[in-house]
């Protein structure tokens, strides 16, 4: 394929096999793209994608769009998707904001010089769920081609319906976290201006002084003959005022570097908990591609079977905790696979006394962490290590944890062993 240099915006942007010359390009690929350089139809991809609804509503609140503070998220998308396409009416703002968000991203996509390292680097990031960084580094790319525009702009939108599926507490989370930080930003820049202003107002305040001392001194000076003890009383007097004044201005530095340095860290921690949260929707995405990929494997058996789980066969698992009423189609996704699925609800109607004897059955253990008690949880993992058994906690108790658990056994991937 020939290299083509970026995408010009001309026209709205149509997946529906236009030709290349309806695209008007650069004459060589030199520089990277400009958001109102690119495709209408991509601002919207763009704005969802690349920026939060608190970094975005920052810059409209910075642009002083009416009504940005009050608008719900939708509205917010919105407007930002209009303002992408109008250079001179807020797209450069928002162009610095997503090239500082995605600076690590943007450094990294400048090693491509081909489309074909453009694509590599582009599914590298896909399979590491680097979605946000990759895509604008990508369609602003020197580089970037029609093809592999359409390519990003495919997967992204496959993406977004299985964002739809991932876990809702997760994403709730993710949204007070991008809120706190926002919150942060906002604060720590109104302490900073608090800051610049106070140091304003003390060097003012000392340069007056300065000037009130020397024509004081000016002045002592031309009447030191007649009045040399009243001169210097003053000039004592003016010293002491000045003394107090500066100290008054450096304890009121000293508590507002204290204050900017107490939110700063704030803010660290805030960053740290949204990432870490990030790191676990990211996580859930990728469990659940692969879960979906075992399910349609599993429902199409003439296409040879489901390799991970014919490793299963003939083995007995017991399921401790979890919720009665998935219990049958566990057993059931169990017996296509043709294992035995045993079940202990973990002491809510069943005894503890007949764990013993259902881990003794069993060939491994398995129990959701998020639906089963603690004391049941200290005796499975006494009973498996008297007599030997496996185990594995599951993230979750749905069906989707318990299929990914058995893929993986399936495939002898490592377990916890007693």
């Amino acid at each position: 394929m020939s290299l083509q240099p970026p995408l010009v915006r001309t026209t709205s942007l149509e997946f529906d096999g236009r030709s290349a010359s309806e695209w008007r390009a650069p004459a060589a690929p030199t520089r990277r793209g400009k958001i109102w350089d690119l495709a209408d139809t991509l601002h919207c991809s763009i704005v969802g994608t690349c920026l939060s609804t608190v970094e975005l509503r920052h810059v409209l609140v910075r642009l002083k769009v009416k009504g940005a503070e009050a608008a719900d998220e939708h509205q917010v998308h919105m407007l930002g998707v209009m303002l992408a396409g109008r250079r001179e009416a807020g797209a450069k703002l928002l162009q610095r904001a997503l090239d500082r968000r995605h600076g690590l991203s943007i450094k990294q996509y400048t090693r491509a010089k081909s489309e074909t390292a453009l694509l590599d680097l582009w599914n590298e990031s896909v399979r590491n769920g680097e979605i946000p960084g990759a895509y604008w580094a990508l369609l602003s790319h020197p580089f970037a081609t029609d093809e592999a525009v359409k390519k990003a702009f495919g997967d992204v939108h496959m993406l977004s319906h299985l964002v739809g599926a991932a876990n809702r507490a997760d994403i709730r989370r993710l949204r007070q976290l991008e809120e706190q930080l926002g919150e942060m930003t906002a604060k720590l820049e109104r302490q900073q201006r608090q800051l610049r202003d106070g140091f304003k107002s003390r060097d003012e305040t000392i340069r007056r002084l300065n000037v009130t001392l020397a024509e004081r001194v000016e002045q002592s000076h031309g009447d030191a003959a007649r009045s040399g003890d009243d001169e210097r009383e003053a000039l004592n007097g003016v010293i002491a005022e000045l003394n107090r004044k500066l100290t008054r201005e450096t304890a009121h530095r000293e508590r507002f570097e204290q204050r900017l340095s107490t939110a700063r860290a704030e803010l660290r921690t805030t960053e740290s908990a949204l990432q870490r949260a990030r790191n676990e929707r990211d996580a859930s995405l990728r469990e659940l591609a692969s879960v979906e990929e075992h399910i349609v494997e599993l429902l199409e058996p003439a296409a040879n079977g489901h390799a991970a789980l014919d490793e299963l066969s003939g083995r007995t698992f017991l399921y401790v905790g979890g919720r009665t009423s998935q219990i049958p189609q566990m057993k059931a996704l169990a017996e296509r696979a043709s294992a035995r699925l045993l079940h202990h609800d973990g002491g809510i109607e069943h005894g503890a006394t007949l764990l013993p004897g259902l881990v003794n059955r069993a060939d491994h253990v398995v129990f959701p962490v998020d639906c089963v008690s603690h004391g049941a949880v200290t005796v499975i993992k006494k009973l498996c290590r008297q007599s030997g058994k496996s185990y594995t906690p599951l993230r979750t108790a749905g069906l989707a944890s318990l299929l990914a658990a058995l893929s993986r056994l399936g495939g002898s991937q490592r377990i916890i062993r007693a």
